[in-house]
């Protein structure tokens, strides 16, 4: 079986409904579906009773977080890749799939873009890819797991760490990619559409504490102080910046425009 798609469930029937939809009018059908529901009380488990024929497994019970939960449905899975496309989120097009089998990768990361959509405004942007992983990227930013489809071998001694709150599945990409090396590979296909918003103020501080308290674990002092220092660029800058020192003539102009930028600052 090629791939096995999990979506997590907590109180939001209505966006499992639009989940669900994404997922079965695949074109592509070489995977499994699997929900995992917390024990909603607003009819999810309804929901799920009226599609049972067309989900492989689902539970509807409590648990103790989403990362639980994604073990939950880490552990009933046998696909080759895994996909966690949790309720509300769904398939940019009935051909994701299909088009993702395509490329024919052997990949530990297969990493496409989602679709941000703001419902109210009518607006929305794709997400940018950098040119290649490096801790930078994960000290600015992360891989959504919705586009993401992960070799499920890679958790079979490690699922995700349930100790944390926000950000274990970030934590997921840093051990294997940055400590490990295991290889990524992205695609320009937008692979999810979701809706723009999510973490309030307060859990966007809870979000970066936990994340610093991690970096200063896995980094040396003086290593997280110059990551510290690049993201003050924006992330599109720092994507520029590395496809600009990748070659050698650009890299050499770069360096030419920052000994006349620094001697103009220090006049």
């Amino acid at each position: 079986m090629k791939y096995s798609i999990i979506t997590v469930n907590y109180n939001n029937k209505d966006g499992l409904r639009k989940t669900i939809e994404s997922v079965i009018h695949q074109s592509f059908h070489d995977y499994e579906y699997i929900v995992i529901d917390g024990g909603s009380t607003d009819g999810s488990a309804d929901v799920l009773k009226e599609y049972d024929t067309q989900i492989d497994y689902w539970v509807s019970e409590p648990d103790k977080g989403i990362y639980n939960a994604m073990n939950k449905g880490i552990v009933q899975a046998k696909g080759e890749y895994l996909n966690f496309m949790n309720s509300g989120d769904c398939f940019y097009a009935p051909d994701i799939l299909e088009k993702v089998s395509n490329y024919k990768y052997d990949a530990d990361f297969i990493v496409g873009r989602d679709y941000h959509y703001n419902e109210e405004k009518q607006l929305g942007h794709a997400s940018i890819q950098p040119p290649r992983i490096t801790m930078i990227h994960f000290f600015v930013a992360t891989l959504d797991h919705q586009s993401s489809f992960i070799k499920r071998e890679l958790f079979e001694k490690s699922p995700y760490d349930e100790s944390h709150r926000l950000v274990s599945d970030w934590i997921f990409y840093v051990e294997k990619i940055v400590g490990e090396g295991k290889r990524v590979k992205f695609i320009p296909d937008i692979v999810c559409r979701r809706e723009e918003g999510g973490l309030s103020e307060q859990q966007h501080e809870m979000n970066r504490k936990e994340i610093n308290d991690y970096l200063h674990h896995f980094l040396p002092y003086g290593v997280y102080n110059d990551y510290s220092t690049l993201s003050n660029l924006d992330r599109t800058s720092l994507y520029r910046l590395f496809d600009i020192c990748e070659i050698p003539r650009k890299r050499n102009l770069l360096k030419l425009a920052i000994k006349l930028i620094a001697r103009v600052f220090n006049d």
